[in-house]
């Protein structure tokens, strides 16, 4: 990604943790990255492509957060557990993520339309950004579709492939219920290590 979309980006998220969206200008943000504003708009087209970009942006960061923790431990279970630990502290820690995550986004936030817009930027980059966003569902599809591929080796039975994706879409689903509910003492690697235990007993 070029640096000034990068910082542009980074300007934006600054903005928005010190203000409510519609309150965060694109002067400002212009300003903030060292560009001109006629740059910023010739990125992102717009304050609402500025908008989808970031989440876009957002939304890649957690799932490279997510390979990270697939592929940080050897054994099944603590790579699963290491997965729902990310998904919970990106969502604590993020509130784009955790709008994505659970689809509610308050007033404060960006809330851009997840279905493709029409794009006329020359910028690939947004061009992406202008297609489709993770709906809540799709971001549980990808990480459990990632983990049963990192976890899967080569030649698994389907039968097994089946029973694997089935326990990782549980550790997800047990990871997003603990960002709406924390857990109490153990957190989320407590729940995920007896649900998959019960799993595989």
């Amino acid at each position: 990604m070029p640096a000034a979309r990068e910082s542009l980006l980074d300007a934006a998220y600054t903005a928005l943790a010190r203000r409510p969206w519609s309150a965060v200008r694109m002067v400002d943000v212009a300003a903030a990255a060292g560009v001109s504003r006629q740059t910023l708009y010739n990125e992102f087209g717009s304050k609402d492509g500025l908008a989808r970009a970031l989440v876009r942006r957002e939304a890649d960061g957690y799932l490279a957060g997510v390979d990270r923790a697939l592929t940080g431990h050897s054994d099944l279970r603590d790579r699963l557990t290491a997965t729902a630990e990310w998904i919970t502290s990106a969502a604590r820690e993020n509130a784009l993520v955790r709008a994505m995550l659970t689809g509610c986004w308050s007033e404060r936030l960006p809330s851009p339309a997840l279905s493709a817009v029409p794009s006329s930027s020359a910028v690939p980059a947004q061009r992406r950004a202008d297609g489709p966003l993770p709906s809540p569902g799709d971001l549980v599809a990808l990480v459990r579709d990632r983990a049963v591929t990192v976890l899967a080796g080569p030649g698994t039975p389907k039968s097994d492939t089946a029973d694997l994706a089935r326990s990782c879409e549980l550790a997800v689903r047990l990871a997003l219920s603990c960002v709406a509910a924390p857990p109490g003492e153990g957190g989320v690697a407590d729940l995920v290590h007896s649900v998959l235990r019960r799993e595989a007993g």
